[in-house]
């Protein structure tokens, strides 16, 4: 097995925190862990993308911070995001670099959701917090000064994964996303993919500390099989959103995210999927400490604002009702077909 040309200042990264003698996720606390989470996302992201204005608000009881990009009386493009750490650490705070810079680098309105963690609520608080407040992002398009055919869903790590739920749960609701920006996704909670072995120690998320991170949130249930944890288990992925598919050469996730990418594109799914060599789980947090991390996002801004510009404004390209997406109703859903291949 060989072992993978780490970028110089990832290497850096990684000595830093074996010189620490941090202790291993799984051997400490919730609490423990979002305490070293937030501590490590400051320092580590360094300086923040400025945006013309940040709010917070509520979504139907939902916490949700807003990133305008510029000042306009235009409906914008918008990305509703979900941010990584496992279900259990991790909140608008700590991916506030993130979500600043995909808003002022793809001139993007970006909605970060603040949702519940477990293992204080477990399964599926997270989801449920997440479709709420993307319904109410929905609804409330207008009034947001969102254009409601350039809405898109994403997110890094479980947020990923949230996001890739949400698109599917759009796309049955007959509300289709402009886009799902999948950053380095988990998408089962089985954990049989080769990069697991490959990658299982010494390059930061480890092996146990998903194991860990899983069992806080569906406990000793097998999520491998149910689309609203996995979304692996999705069987028809047609006409889900387009799909941007980032990855990190040396991660635990790399190969679920990337037959994930490759299912998409089977079902005929426009699909942008890269690979970034070098570079570990969660590098996109790095970008005060790691340079090509930083370009990444710059990268990355500019194929969302490409795809959410890819938009159908027909009158087919929402067919649920702001009311009813508000209260959650939805079509009966059409009866399923064999996916192709």
């Amino acid at each position: 097995m060989s072992v993978p040309d780490l970028d110089p200042q990832i290497s850096d990264v990684l000595r830093k925190a074996e010189e620490s003698g941090a202790a291993p996720i799984e051997s400490l606390t919730p609490e423990e862990n979002r305490a070293n989470y937030e501590r490590i996302a400051k320092e580590q992201f360094g300086p923040v993308d400025e945006v013309f204005a940040v709010e917070n608000r509520d979504a139907d009881g939902v916490p949700v911070r807003i990133y305008r990009p510029i000042e306009t009386s235009e409906p914008g493009r918008a990305l509703v995001y979900f941010h990584g750490g496992g279900y259990v650490i991790g909140s608008i705070e700590t991916h506030d670099g993130i979500t600043r810079a995909l808003a002022k680098r793809a001139e993007t309105v970006v909605v970060s959701v603040d949702y519940r963690l477990a293992p204080e609520h477990p399964y599926p608080a997270a989801l449920d917090d997440c479709w709420t407040a993307t319904k109410w992002v929905i609804a409330n398009a207008a009034g947001l000064g969102i254009d409601h055919a350039r809405i898109g869903v994403g997110g890094d790590s479980v947020g990923g994964c949230l996001a890739a739920i949400v698109a599917r749960r759009g796309r049955d609701a007959g509300t289709p996303f402009a886009v799902q920006l999948l950053l380095y996704p988990t998408t089962t909670s089985h954990a049989d993919a080769l990069s697991y072995s490959r990658y299982q120690l010494g390059y930061g998320l480890t092996r146990d500390a998903m194991a860990w991170y899983w069992k806080q949130y569906i406990g000793e249930s097998d999520g491998r099989t149910n689309p609203d944890i996995s979304p692996a288990a999705l069987q028809d992925l047609r006409r889900l959103p387009r799909a941007i598919v980032i990855t990190a050469e040396a991660d635990v996730l790399r190969d679920e995210a990337d037959s994930y990418a490759q299912r998409l594109s089977l079902a005929s799914i426009e699909t942008e999927r890269y690979e970034y060599e070098g570079m570990i789980h969660g590098f996109l947090r790095m970008a005060g400490v790691v340079a090509r991390s930083d370009k990444a996002l710059d990268e990355i801004s500019e194929t969302l604002k490409t795809f959410l510009d890819k938009t159908r404004r027909d009158d087919q390209a929402v067919t649920l009702d702001h009311e009813d997406a508000l209260s959650g109703k939805m079509p009966a859903p059409a009866e399923a077909e064999a996916e192709p291949g």
